[in-house]
């Protein structure tokens, strides 16, 4: 697994301008280079998901058995210490990469990890991977989906497939409509509908629902959290 100081790859440049979308409706939470001091603080996601940050961290890299080495792909970079712990238990003999489309996010990613890491780092658009079918043995979509639209959605769900083997996983970590009796779904559809416009697709349709037509893939496990606020789907690549 090789060490990378600096942003190791970039995709073709056309493909790795900032989306519209993304600087129109997240320019506050990613874009803007304050964005990083405001938001990488490992309480401030914690309280963002209502305390749940590390037990879904935890489970997605349960899922992820990162520590049987061969190659994982983590599709965006996540505020908080997500990736310092999934590096941690990938082996001598794994590799771990991480891609965005921000380089500010892959900055903030240098800096955070520790002297010596062993992650890369990859410029490119989760929609359109500069990667080889089948490269990875599993990747990981941590709270990525709600903050796209449905056709950014569909080809990132589709890219996550293909560069991923038969027979890998792929973990899918988000949101969920919550139980109508749970006390924040009030708040919650204001917050969403007003910050994240996109996320209360996942509220009304399955994830299964944006892959590929004739995906080959199969659910293991789809599991809800908080009262059905988040969900974590394991899926097999066929």
């Amino acid at each position: 697994m090789r060490v990378d100081a600096a942003v190791a790859r970039s995709t073709n440049a056309a493909q790795t301008g900032i989306p519209s979308y993304l600087e129109r409706v997240y320019w506050w939470a990613y874009v803007h280079p304050k964005a990083v001091y405001v938001f990488e603080r490992q309480w401030l996601v914690n309280l963002i998901l209502w305390g749940n940050f590390g037990r879904l961290r935890d489970r997605a890299i349960e899922l992820l058995s990162p520590g049987i080495g061969g190659k994982t792909l983590q599709i965006a970079c996540v505020y908080g210490d997500l990736t310092g712990r999934l590096a941690a238990q990938v082996p001598e003999t794994g590799q771990l990469d991480v891609v965005d489309i921000l380089p500010v996010q892959l900055d903030n990613l240098q800096r955070k990890l520790p002297a010596g890491h062993r992650v890369g780092a990859i410029h490119g658009n989760s929609a359109h991977l500069d990667v080889a079918d089948g490269a990875y043995d599993q990747a990981l979509l941590f709270f990525l989906l709600h903050e796209q639209p449905e056709d950014v959605r569909r080809a990132t769900l589709s890219e996550a497939l293909r560069v991923v083997r038969p027979g890998g996983r792929l973990v899918i970590v988000d949101y969920h409509q919550p139980k109508k009796t749970h006390p924040l779904r009030w708040l919650m559809r204001q917050v969403l509908t007003h910050l994240e416009p996109f996320a209360m697709d996942l509220w009304h349709r399955p994830i299964e629902d944006w892959l590929p037509p004739g995906h080959r893939a199969k659910v293991l496990s789809h599991s809800l959290s908080f009262g059905g606020l988040y969900q974590v789907y394991d899926i097999q690549v066929g």
